[in-house]
């Protein structure tokens, strides 16, 4: 068996998250394994380094897969392109060690979630950015978000209540930038739980909206208890930027 490893770019718009699903087809995971079928007339499993939700996109995804034949690289990579959907994209196919799998191999992801801060909105860019249209205390948001980084249990800020493996997770830095009237929070860490992005998202937005300081976030973290945290913002406001081995 030949493991191929491959780095894909999508719109997640109109997808329903990541994963093959049974109730629909309108998956990455789904439309990337249809098309390498068609083109191979192998059944193959995409295995994706993360688990994106429905609406999130993805510039730097990275994914692998077992197939029994070798091909010619560039051959697979062109033919995949032209059988997959407008809004999804593959580049880098590479052969990869038999032992490699794209989320248990990563050492660090990037995400990157946008956030419009102005009033005007900028039409071109709603399906990848929040348009919550409101001035926010980013000095106060950041001072809430160097309390999160480094290593703690993260379950108050995990959307899957029935979560049972460890919550224990490494975020290695969180920055914000504002620029051009739309704030953006990069974040990078060792492994993110189900929409925990998007969790402290809304819990930093709730920081640099008054409604929160910024000394919560350890009660928060101690708490062990969704109910604590901040709402979950919106998914199309964020991207899996990179993935690192």
């Amino acid at each position: 068996m030949m493991n191929y490893g491959f780095t894909v770019s999508y719109d997640g718009s109109r997808y329903e998250g990541w994963q093959r699903q049974v109730r629909t087809k309108e998956t990455i995971q789904g439309k990337l394994e249809d098309t390498l079928e068609k083109i191979t007339g192998e059944k193959a499993q995409v295995i994706g380094a993360g688990r994106t939700d429905a609406g999130v996109h993805a510039l730097g995804q990275y994914a692998n897969f077992h197939l029994k034949e070798a091909y010619d690289l560039k051959m697979l990579e062109d033919a995949w392109n032209r059988a997959l959907p407008d809004d999804i994209s593959i580049h880098g196919l590479t052969i990869m060690d038999e032992r490699f799998h794209s989320r248990f191999s990563a050492k660090e992801k990037h995400y990157r979630y946008s956030i419009r801060v102005e009033a005007e909105k900028n039409v071109f860019r709603r399906r990848y950015v929040w348009q919550l249209g409101e001035r926010l205390d980013v000095e106060a948001m950041r001072k809430g978000a160097v309390l999160l980084l480094g290593t703690h249990d993260f379950t108050s800020f995990c959307g899957n209540k029935h979560f049972k493996k460890s919550a224990l997770r490494t975020i290695f830095d969180i920055s914000l930038t504002l620029s051009g009237g739309e704030l953006s929070i990069d974040y990078r860490g060792d492994g993110f739980l189900q929409n925990m992005i998007r969790i402290i998202t809304g819990t930093l937005v709730e920081i640099g909206e008054g409604k929160k300081r910024p000394g919560d976030i350890p009660i928060i973290l101690e708490a062990k208890d969704r109910a604590a945290a901040g709402f979950t913002a919106p998914p199309q406001g964020l991207t899996l930027v990179e993935v690192t081995y």
